[in-house]
């Protein structure tokens, strides 16, 4: 009897060390989930969720990105609206298809500039530097309807 007891002491032990790192990885998943594709495809999507696009157009180097990415993001107000209303894409302005964009998109002036756009792919709306929380959402409120 102790033995088993000892055995199923153990698998519950193993069980519960699995889950704890599914658990973790799980919550590393809440925040806004930004779209993990090109810049076009975004936009296609967009087009057929009927949804607005946000670009967080950022640099690796830049600390308020980071900011941004540990404080706001992650907000779960921000990221419920955000995931309801937008499709959200962050694109490296220095790599890949970032070079080319920050030239179509002169309004990007600095890191982080934060693009708001109609399902469209019309810019309405630009915002550079990080913001706070609540701050943030009332941007986009004016531009997710």
């Amino acid at each position: 009897m102790n033995k088993e007891l000892s055995r199923l002491t153990v698998v519950a032990l193993a069980a519960f060390g699995l889950a704890i790192p599914q658990a973790i990885a799980q919550e590393s998943k809440a925040g806004i989930h930004f779209f993990t594709g090109t810049w076009k495809e975004a936009v296609a999507k967009a087009k057929a969720d009927h949804k607005c696009i946000f670009l967080d157009a950022y640099a690796s180097w830049c600390g308020p990105c980071k900011t941004m990415d540990r404080e706001v993001f992650v907000n779960p107000a921000v990221a419920d609206y955000f995931n309801s209303k937008f499709i959200a894409i962050r694109i490296d302005m220095e790599k890949g298809e970032g070079p080319e964009l920050a030239k179509k998109f002169t309004s990007i002036d600095g890191y982080p500039s934060l693009l708001f756009f109609d399902n469209e792919a019309h810019l309405a709306k630009t915002v550079l530097g990080s913001r706070e929380p609540d701050e943030f959402l009332q941007e986009a409120k004016l531009v997710g309807k």
